[in-house]
């Protein structure tokens, strides 16, 4: 640091570490600037209290060469505090105004699931998401939730909130929502995952109800998760750790091209947007509905 004035260090910000996700994109970022001798340093902010303090407090100054912001919308303070640091800025999964990012559409790609389910000849379609209270936080689910409903729209549905349950991105809650779903009196006979883990548990929850996927329900989630193929789920694939990959080649593409102004000041380039395709991926949990009508379990 004292020869060249660079601290050969990235900061990372994310509002989870420990979900897929997560643990995908960063490790397209680290594999990217490991080879060029970085160093990345994570900061998780998954609640108000931790994320408050962060920006107060601003950890990063002077630790990083650069930041890379994961799905986490800013709001105008919080922007301007990273802009302050006076450093190349790059989002994952998020517009970050003024800078550079790499994300898919999470909205397109929740429209091509429930599409699919559709095209079979579904009509009670259900969705299970994420927590409605992470939007601050967490950008995809909101954006999935818009484009499960857009589908609908267009096939002539009306969604239903009903229909829509929360399973907060884990196995388990997938597997609670789909438990939930099953109690109704007109249960769905197709289902649409915000991700693969929550589907994973929404599959379980099916064969612990005594009914088969998919023949008694389609299951479709979102990610292609290295285990979606394994069990053979039907999924939209983003390539997850591809996005970490083109966000640290944009961080140091900027760090290498990087000009100051007259006082010294990082000037920042015209953001570059880089849209990541995502694609349907057809396995064997999904299937036109029976003809005859479907009924809860007995007990339910």
């Amino acid at each position: 640091r004292l020869a060249t004035g660079r601290t050969l260090t990235v900061g990372a910000v994310a509002p989870f570490l420990g979900r897929w996700f997560f643990g995908q994109v960063l490790s397209g970022v680290e594999e990217v600037l490991r080879e060029d001798g970085f160093d990345l340093l994570l900061y998780a902010l998954p609640d108000d209290e931790s994320r408050t303090r962060f920006f107060d407090m601003l950890p990063l100054r002077r630790r990083v060469d650069a930041v890379l912001v994961l799905t986490l919308p800013l709001d105008d303070d919080e922007l301007a505090a990273l802009w302050a640091l006076d450093v190349p800025m790059v989002s994952v999964g998020v517009d970050v105004p003024g800078g550079s990012y790499v994300r898919i559409d999470d909205s397109e790609g929740a429209r091509l699931a429930t599409r699919h389910l559709v095209d079979l000849g579904h009509r009670r379609i259900a969705m299970i998401g994420g927590d409605r209270d992470e939007s601050p936080h967490f950008t995809a689910p909101h954006a999935r939730r818009e484009g499960f409903r857009r589908a609908l729209r267009e096939a002539g549905l009306e969604p239903d909130p009903r229909m829509e349950v929360e399973g907060y991105f884990t196995v388990d809650g997938g597997g609670r929502a789909m438990s939930e779903l099953l109690g109704r009196a007109d249960p769905p006979t197709a289902v649409f995952a915000q991700s693969d883990e929550m589907a994973f548990g929404a599959v379980r929850a099916i064969e612990r109800a005594g009914l088969r996927v998919p023949d008694d329900i389609s299951i479709i989630g979102f990610d292609d998760h290295e285990l979606a193929s394994v069990v053979g789920l039907t999924t939209v694939a983003q390539q997850v750790m591809l996005q970490g990959r083109l966000a640290a080649r944009l961080v140091l593409d900027e760090l290498e091209h990087a000009a100051l102004d007259r006082r010294g000041r990082y000037r920042r380039p015209a953001g570059q947007g880089h849209f990541v395709p995502t694609e349907l991926v057809v396995r064997g949990t999904t299937a036109p509905p029976r003809v005859r009508a479907f009924s809860a379990p007995a007990g339910r």
